[in-house]
């Protein structure tokens, strides 16, 4: 038995009349030409909506913008790529009536259109919004990093300077060395001729200038770290303990369909300070009176839990869990049980620690200790390494902070959601879309990829949801 045999290439074959007969009927470009024709693009403040009377003309800024969701929907970011696909993807070719703009034309329309960018997002979630697929009562918030266009090795703390200056003063002085010597070897044991040496100095020299440059950049700003290619991206921890340079995109996901209800871009590793301006942003878009967010131990902050609840936002975060100085688990605080009506601290081997009253103080934190009876245990050792015994502090918020706890604790099942809810966006647009790293640079840029990303994740979303028909019709009636 043969192969399957293809066409000759030689044949003559009668091709459909026109281009639409190669797009079946429920393929995805039809959505996207449908949104985006029902868009004011105007309204919305993009570029170059009003077409002028004289000279070259420009290139509609819809057929663009269809351009770049589908993109974004199928791995193709880049300007040099989307000019490829237009000259020889059918489904291109039929979204843009066979238009090739090139690469500089397609990157300037995302560079000059990154505020109306973030608005088609907006626009997109409005229509979520009207066809009743958020849930509106459960969102999960969460932060994930993406890697920036600028490498390690650009950016640069004072220690890294410290240390590559004294380094380029130390090869500096060998060269040098070896030049009134007349004799120098490199690692490959290659003579190098007192021209090359010289050269070798002067490129460390520029160096040295250059690092220089950077460190009264660092003081002046007041930064710990400066990034020489994108100015705004600092360095971070990701995955596997691993650190790269990026940002922070943080998410507000509804629990209904796992849509993306907004986001933002920050260059903090640390979560903190965002769970009550996510949450809000999600309640405002969302237009509820109230709303239960679900968030990870990096939100844990008693002051952004409390301005949540007084905003009626039910929070459901876990809590903190730091090490005493021996490092043995059955001695961290959080095994040290608080009576609230004897104000006091019962320690793993049932002794109670009182209040210390400071007397003349003004201190906001209680403590408490005995010291009698950990002089006595057998595990003091194991419970804290102070002299005298165990101590524990008890700040002014941790009356709320227990109350936060004992909810999170007994909506276990509501709190597992967390993670299938948050990271499916994420996985989803890192992996499966491979937006994991920005091909922009500045705040601005990244955010209006953002935008385009999470688009086109919840366009994907909503097209496995409602089906072809389901969505056009309701863009029909939009």
């Amino acid at each position: 038995m043969g192969y399957i045999k293809g066409e000759e290439r030689n044949q003559f074959v009668m091709f459909p009349d026109c281009i639409d007969e190669y797009i079946t009927e429920e393929n995805p470009v039809r959505i996207i030409d449908a949104f985006v024709n029902g868009l004011d693009l105007t309204k919305l403040e993009f570029t170059r909506t009003n077409p002028k009377a004289i000279g070259h003309p420009s290139y509609d800024p819809k057929d663009m913008l269809k351009l770049f969701i589908y993109g974004y929907m199928n791995q193709v970011r880049s300007s040099r790529r989307l000019e490829k696909e237009a000259s020889r993807n059918v489904e291109v070719m039929w979204l843009l009536n066979k238009l090739v703009p090139d690469f500089k034309t397609i990157a300037d329309f995302r560079k000059d259109n990154k505020e109306a960018l973030k608005g088609v997002f907006r626009e997109f979630t409005m229509l979520c919004k009207s066809w009743d697929l958020f849930g509106k009562e459960l969102v999960a918030i969460d932060g994930s990093k993406f890697r920036a266009s600028n490498s390690k090795r650009n950016n640069f703390s004072s220690k890294k300077l410290d240390r590559s200056l004294k380094y380029i003063d130390e090869k500096i002085a060998e060269y040098l060395k070896s030049l009134e010597e007349g004799d120098v070897l490199e690692a490959n044991e290659k003579k190098l001729s007192s021209e090359e040496i010289k050269q070798k100095i002067e490129e460390l020299k520029n160096r040295k200038t250059a690092y220089q440059t950077y460190q009264e950049k660092l003081k002046e700003s007041g930064e710990d770290e400066l990034s020489t290619i994108d100015p705004d991206a600092r360095l971070m921890g990701a995955n596997n303990k691993a650190t790269e340079v990026g940002y922070n995109v943080q998410t507000a996901v509804d629990g209904k369909h796992k849509l993306a209800v907004d986001f933002e871009v920050i260059n903090s590793s640390s979560d903190k300070g965002q769970l009550s301006e996510m949450a809000l942003r999600a309640k405002k878009i969302l237009d509820v009176e109230k709303l239960e967010v679900l968030a990870d131990k990096g939100y844990y902050n008693a002051e952004e839990l409390e301005k949540c609840e007084s905003e009626n936002i039910t929070t459901y975060v876990t809590r903190q869990v730091f090490a005493n100085s021996t490092g043995e688990r059955e001695f961290y605080q959080d095994r040290f049980k608080y009576d609230a009506e004897k104000d006091s601290y019962i320690c793993p081997m049932g002794h109670e620690l009182n209040r210390k009253i400071n007397k003349g103080t003004k201190s906001e934190k209680a403590r408490y200790q005995n010291y009698e009876a950990c002089s006595k245990c057998h595990f003091k050792d194991k419970c804290t390494t102070a002299e005298k015994g165990r101590q524990i502090v008890r700040g002014e918020y941790q009356d709320f902070l227990d109350i936060v706890d004992a909810r999170t604790a007994a909506n276990k099942e509501k709190y597992k959601q967390r993670q299938m809810i948050v990271e499916h966006p994420f996985g989803t647009v890192k992996r499966g879309m491979n937006a994991g790293y920005f091909l922009t640079r500045g705040f601005s840029s990244v955010r209006a990829e953002v935008s385009l990303s999470f688009l086109a994740y919840n366009l994907k979303r909503v097209i496995n949801i409602l089906g072809f028909k389901g969505i056009m019709e309701r863009l029909a009636m939009a």
